[in-house]
């Protein structure tokens, strides 16, 4: 066998190193972060990439990245939380994936961050902008003023984290990735209990059909296989509709949109001005 064979045998049979996002995507995912964190951070690493040239990032520096965050400064015109966002992204690319250190990047030009005012409204508004709501979006609406969730908090809530006989809430996994412990309003308590009674006639409509797993969190659902199909795990705002996970294809209830609950609060809001 001739030298050139035999190298061209020797590639073959060696392992193809992952691409680069690829193996951004694993870093991410190996640290636990959000979906809407990993689709940031891949999104902001390829506008990276392209601006300089689809040169690969292994042979830039610390120049480079502030000349691209410069760019977004002064003629993208983002905000300065784009820009910060764009930042972690590019630090995570080179320190967690790399494994390279960037010197501090004095040459970049900072995005200006606006200073505004937060906007509170009263009892009398909140009661009002509630009025204008029912059903779901209003229990939802409900949760995020009196026990003060989170969005994403809410949407994510599980059955089993609702405590009825203390008036408890477990949000899990939360801003930092922390766990917290808050109240269940009062007002909420019996609607909650009938909404409740609702999604478990779904879930085991969808139990019947040869459906009902819920997506686990941190690989739970390979310790556990047969969590998913329980109740308590089940979301407590599901979607109305079955539909199919973007990564295994597994055909699943997911959670409510976030957009379905901001166009009622929007509408509500308009409505409650109005009048």
């Amino acid at each position: 066998m001739g030298q050139h064979a035999e190298s061209q045998l020797v590639s073959k049979m060696q392992p193809e190193r992952p691409r680069l996002l690829d193996q951004v995507r694993a870093s991410i995912r190996a640290k636990h972060f959000s979906p809407r964190t990993e689709k940031a951070y891949v999104h902001w690493i390829k506008r990276f990439i392209y601006f300089t040239g689809k040169r690969h990032p292994r042979e830039m520096g610390a120049a480079e990245v502030s000349a691209f965050l410069s760019h977004l400064a002064t003629e993208r015109n983002v905000a300065a939380a784009t820009q910060n966002q764009a930042l972690s992204a590019l630090l995570f690319l080179y320190a967690q994936v790399l494994a390279l250190e960037l010197p501090w990047l004095d040459g970049m030009v900072r995005a200006k961050r606006p200073v505004r005012l937060p906007v509170v409204l009263s009892e009398v508004e909140v009661r009002a902008l509630l009025a204008e709501l029912e059903g779901t979006r209003w229990l939802m609406a409900s949760l995020l003023y009196g026990a003060g969730l989170r969005l994403r908090e809410c949407l994510k809530l599980r059955v089993k984290d609702i405590d009825f006989s203390y008036h408890q809430i477990m949000v899990r996994d939360g801003k930092g990735g922390k766990d917290r412990c808050t109240m269940l309003p009062e007002a909420v308590v019996q609607p909650l209990h009938v909404h409740l009674g609702k999604v478990r006639v779904l879930h085991r409509r969808d139990l019947a059909e040869g459906y009902g797993e819920v997506w686990l969190p941190h690989a739970l659902s390979r310790k556990y296989p047969r969590s998913g199909y329980e109740w308590g795990w089940q979301f407590a705002f599901p979607s109305t509709k079955r539909s199919a996970d973007p990564e295994t294809g597994a055909i699943r209830r997911h959670r409510v949109y976030a957009d379905t609950l901001h166009r009622s609060v929007k509408r509500a809001a308009q409505a409650a001005y109005a009048a």
